[in-house]
């Protein structure tokens, strides 16, 4: 009876551990920009972040030159990121958020894909012609 009791606890721990649906925000910071080959202006770089969140679903909105602001709503959940750039790098910065658990550094994991998603969509935009 003891052993069937802490095999129950034990999977009770693993089922709680795989639950965990909180992270450490995920930043991007710095990245640098890769392409073709080209060297792109401050507008091309722009324009291809933009780009980049569209299929996505964010609204990604200029602020000034090589800072711009990005939103994203699905459901009752928003993210909101600032993202800066020159044309060497781009960061993709957490900024605030509605309905994802943020607090002390941990954001719900859904945010994180969000961002990574977004991260790789401006990748591939800046190597487009």
């Amino acid at each position: 009876m003891k052993k069937l009791m802490r095999v129950a606890a034990a999977f009770a721990l693993l089922a709680a551990a795989g639950c965990n649906t909180m992270q450490p925000v995920y930043d991007v910071v710095d990245a640098p920009i890769v392409t073709d080959g080209r060297q792109l202006s401050m507008a091309e770089v722009q324009r291809a972040i933009q780009r980049a969140g569209v299929p996505l679903g964010w609204q990604i909105k200029a602020v000034k030159p090589g800072q711009l602001t990005g939103q994203l709503d699905l459901r009752t959940h928003q993210a909101l990121v600032d993202i800066t750039h020159t044309t060497k790098t781009y960061s993709i910065k957490y900024r605030d958020s509605t309905d994802l658990s943020a607090k002390d550094g941990q954001i719900h994991r859904n945010y994180n894909g969000w961002v990574q998603n977004l991260d790789k969509n401006i990748r591939a935009q800046l190597l487009l012609p």
